[in-house]
């Protein structure tokens, strides 16, 4: 099974950029993409429906803003939109129970904008772990990917000591995600790959992808009994169209 994660900083931009060819060429299992800045009404018909998949959107309040999307060959059994709580209403998760596994499809909230900002950000990643805990505790595995928005290692970024007072590699968010990978989740990209200078985001304003000066900030995790069940992990680094490129696992 092969699973993979965008940040494609708007569906409806990406898709005039080859999203669909793309998306055709790879023929991936399940793919998860954030940042998708639309209402699911807003969508091409063409978008909301591929063949051979079923499609979900989760929307913001706001428009233009957030969202993520959810496309799969198998049905889920269940799919939620939220955590329950006061963070639903940016439309940030899609939660999908196939049964063996509950797939976590998050963009997670970037704190650069205020003090305001970041604490939500860090008040979300709670709600999130203890959403995933309970996920987990009911006899789930539990698979999560996305634009988690915090680079967690000096390896993850180009400029670490440059960043290190910038929201993205502060040490409140570095610490929180040391937390959740202590309580027994693991990094799937780290289980194959422990090199350098694979990233997964560039800043398109200094045409940092040139240069490869990047983050690695969108992430596939899994518990670490499901860890077993993977064959691989990969950051597909020469699919252009958003500022992010996309992420994935090859699973058993």
């Amino acid at each position: 099974m092969r699973v993979i994660s965008w940040n494609v900083n708007g569906l409806r931009a990406v898709h005039k950029k080859g999203f669909l060819d793309w998306f055709s060429g790879d023929d991936p299992d399940i793919l998860c993409l954030q940042e998708t800045k639309a209402h699911e009404v807003q969508l091409p018909e063409e978008v909301k429906s591929v063949a051979g998949y079923s499609s979900y959107f989760s929307t913001p309040e706001k428009k233009g803003y957030s969202g993520v999307g959810l496309y799969t060959k198998k049905e889920p059994e269940n799919v939620g939109y939220g955590f329950g709580d006061r963070f639903d209403s940016e439309g940030r998760t899609i939660i999908a129970d196939f049964g063996d596994f509950v797939l976590f499809n998050i963009y997670f909230p970037n704190g650069k904008r205020s003090a305001e900002r970041l604490q939500y950000k860090m008040d979300f990643y709670a709600a999130f772990l203890e959403y995933a805990e309970k996920t987990r505790n009911s006899g789930k595995h539990v698979v999560v990917c996305g634009d988690v928005n915090t680079a967690h290692k000096e390896i993850d970024l180009a400029r670490p000591k440059e960043n290190a007072k910038v929201s993205g590699f502060l040490p409140e968010e570095r610490a929180w995600m040391d937390e959740f990978l202590g309580r027994g989740y693991k990094d799937t990209l780290r289980i194959f790959n422990q090199e350098p200078d694979n990233y997964s985001y560039w800043d398109q304003m200094t045409r940092a992808r040139d240069r490869n000066v990047g983050w690695r900030i969108d992430y596939f995790f899994v518990d670490q009994e499901f860890a077993s069940k993977l064959t691989g992990a990969f950051i597909l680094a020469d699919v252009l169209g958003s500022d992010h490129c996309p992420v994935g696992i090859e699973v058993a």
